[in-house]
């Protein structure tokens, strides 16, 4: 029906909840979500043991960390950040399910490009491509299952979508692919490939959302939207390109 030019609305129900619920009331709680305060105090701990690690690292490594105070005032900081936000959500209406399904594609995969063989792969085709075939690495095999992740990346960003404007239509995410490419490179992706966290890359989409909404919000057209997006989306690149070359010239 959507080949046809039929748009499909409304869902409601399940389908609706999707990206329009919130995960409340599951450990109880009068007024407050006990639930999400949990959910954000694990995410607390896990972010203080995550950089505790790191600096173990850098130590073992003999490279330069800060001080022992600087260290903990940062985790302070950052955890008590993190438990207000909880306290945001967990008084208000829960953790929403976007959020819940995001935070999970999150760990999945920062956990596969970060600590898995098949992530490391990615990164040396990206950062070099006739080394990581000279290495032995299946280049096409790789390639193959990086496409079929990204089927199931968009599928997922259509589900959520078509959920939130509880509407499905032809032209829904045009453009899109934009915005995608422009979170990607603010986040830290380089144009040449191999560097890149997922995490950057969250960010990133943040930073679009937040301009999309503001020139939502200042009434400007679609047009000029995408025009200004694409300025943003040159300048990432163009810091990208300034940045490697003066690495090149350093090194």
């Amino acid at each position: 029906m959507i080949v046809t030019h039929i748009s499909l609305s409304p869902f409601g129900g399940v389908y609706y909840e999707i990206a329009n619920g919130f995960q409340n009331g599951l450990f109880g709680g009068y007024g407050i979500d006990v639930f999400t305060l949990v959910v954000f105090g694990i995410g607390t701990v896990a972010y203080a043991y995550v950089q505790w690690r790191t600096r173990q690292g850098r130590i073992a490594y003999q490279q330069t960390v800060e001080t022992m105070p600087i260290f903990i005032t940062k985790l302070l900081v950052m955890g008590a950040i993190i438990m207000w936000l909880g306290w945001q959500f967990a008084s208000h209406r829960g953790l929403p399910n976007v959020l819940v399904l995001v935070l999970a594609l999150f760990v999945i995969y920062t956990v596969v490009s970060q600590r898995s063989v098949f992530g490391r792969h990615i990164y040396a085709i990206g950062g070099n491509l006739n080394a990581a075939q000279l290495s032995g690495v299946r280049v096409r095999r790789v390639n193959f299952w990086i496409f079929v992740n990204m089927g199931v990346l968009a599928s997922v960003a259509g589900v959520v979508y078509s959920s939130r404007m509880n509407a499905a239509q032809p032209g829904a995410g045009n453009m899109f692919e934009l915005d995608a490419i422009a979170a990607c490179f603010i986040g830290g992706a380089s144009t040449t490939g191999g560097i890149g966290r997922v995490g950057g890359a969250m960010i990133g989409g943040l930073l679009m959302a937040v301009i999309s909404n503001i020139m939502s919000l200042l009434g400007l057209p679609m047009q000029l939207q995408s025009v200004v997006k694409g300025i943003v989306l040159l300048l990432a690149v163009a810091f990208d390109l300034w940045n490697r070359r003066r690495a090149e010239a350093t090194a």
